[in-house]
């Protein structure tokens, strides 16, 4: 039996609700994302927000070079194009994830609330949840 991981990424939390409010439906990465179609993610807004806000789950992976990427993804990025060079710069790729079945938590799991469960570390850009994340955060995606 195969057991899917969940993703778990970070993200200013200005593109945090530019994602739950469907402005954003592509999430530009630096460093490869080694996931497949229907991966389950969960959304966590960093500082000053620093709670985990949503889920959603992984359409497609896209990699491609910067000026592609921006030729025919731009509008799902909510970001100007200032933004979109100065966060690839120096990279020869972008890694786009397309999201779909994005959700709100009714209420965020605010990282003090994560970490009363145990030792609790966002990730600066990405990681997969482990069996040692608190349990509020595995229960978040059904398998």
């Amino acid at each position: 039996m195969t057991t899917q991981r969940t993703l778990l990424l970070s993200l200013r939390p200005r593109f945090a609700n530019a994602i739950l409010s469907g402005g954003k439906t592509t999430e530009i990465r630096r460093r490869p994302v080694n996931a497949k179609p229907g991966t389950p993610i969960i959304l966590y807004a960093s500082a000053p927000t620093m709670a985990i806000v949503g889920t959603a789950r992984l359409r497609a992976v896209h990699i491609c070079d910067p000026d592609e990427a921006w030729q025919t993804h731009h509008q799902t990025f909510g970001l100007s194009r200032t933004e979109f060079d100065a966060y690839l710069d120096g990279s020869s790729w972008a890694y786009l994830l397309t999201l779909t079945q994005v959700g709100s938590l009714d209420a965020p799991l605010p990282l003090h609330h994560l970490r009363q469960d145990g030792p609790f570390h966002p990730p600066q850009s990405f990681r997969y949840v482990a069996a040692t994340d608190p349990a509020s955060i595995r229960d978040l995606v059904p398998v």
